[in-house]
């Protein structure tokens, strides 16, 4: 199999900026699909990389925007539903149109990015719509498309909405009432996660594979936001909140205009986001530890982090 164009949905998304960086650096090139250009023009300035306005819950649109491309990459995902999004629309009836437009279009390569714990009977709607995913794929694709799933825990890295939602807080308060504080969680970095999208590309032992995908270490939900807090200098009291008061924040954050928990987040962190299998050695590397990364982000919230995101940022 011969890839050389790439067409990537959800590329303007914290994961797949990073992915479409990698892409475009190892001389793929990207087409990246964004309802809005706007919304993607960070993008635009990479070599090789194209950005297209398409509506892809639109299937002649997403027919065309396939058109000559050799492999997908759909990312598009959603924590919370709406009443525009749901995750049946989004995580099950997306990806099977973005299957069956791979084979109207004689697209040979699809990677789709799923969810660590997704199962039938997962404990949460977000999960097990994930599941179902997977399975529309799987059944969609048939011999005609060869697919790869990928399944990481929660990802860390620069403008992620996990670690730096506690950095807000833990800035903001100084009690935390945390929800399901014994959760148990295997951070992956999401350069990582990159790496291993645009290395299987090309691989045919990934072909049909689904890989789980987490880092070197198993934290606790207590012990992230603490490692958090350490590395802001501040300490915070954080109180743990029972399976029922855990349940009620989450109804209670539900009801908010922007939405931190929900009770399907909740019933997630039922099941532990861990791995029980090492890193996927098909993929050549190990993953990066938590803490190698994390003070090279987390710190921008101290006037020195600022002045050194503005440098980068202006190219200094």
């Amino acid at each position: 199999m011969n890839i050389s164009q790439v067409c990537v949905l959800g590329g303007s998304g914290f994961v797949g900026s990073h992915i479409v960086a990698q892409l475009s650096a190892a001389g793929y090139r990207v087409k990246v699909l964004s309802r809005r250009r706007e919304e993607a023009r960070h993008l635009i300035l990479l070599p090789n990389v194209q950005v297209e306005e398409c509506d892809v819950f639109f299937d002649a649109a997403l027919n065309r925007a396939l058109a000559g491309c050799d492999a997908v990459i759909n990312l598009i995902g959603i924590l919370h539903e709406t009443r525009k999004a749901g995750f049946d629309r989004v995580h099950r009836e997306l990806p099977q149109r973005v299957a069956q437009a791979c084979i109207a279009q004689q697209v040979p390569r699809l990677l789709q990015m799923s969810a660590l714990q997704a199962t039938a009977d997962a404990p949460s709607a977000y999960l097990r719509s994930k599941a179902a995913g997977e399975a529309a794929v799987t059944q969609a694709a048939g011999d005609a498309l060869q697919v790869s799933f990928f399944r990481p825990s929660v990802i860390f890295g620069r403008g992620d909405s996990f670690l730096n939602l506690f950095a807000q807080l833990v800035r903001l308060l100084p009690v935390l009432f945390l929800a399901k504080p014994d959760a148990r969680f295997q951070p992956v970095f999401v350069e990582d996660v990159a790496r291993a999208f645009v290395a299987s590309l090309n691989l045919p032992a990934t072909f049909g594979q689904a890989y789980a995908l987490c880092g070197p270490q198993v934290y606790t939900l207590r012990a992230l936001v603490q490692h958090v807090a350490a590395q802001l200098g501040r300490t915070p009291c954080i109180v743990g909140l029972n399976d029922r008061l855990s349940y009620l924040q989450a109804w209670a954050m539900e009801l908010l205009p922007v939405k931190l928990m929900t009770r399907d987040n909740y019933l997630s962190m039922q099941r532990d986001s861990v791995c029980d299998c090492a890193f996927p050695d098909v993929f050549g590397f190990q993953p990066t530890p938590l803490e190698a990364v994390t003070p090279q982000y987390l710190t921008d919230a101290t006037p020195r982090g600022a002045y050194l995101r503005f440098r980068a940022f202006s190219g200094r």
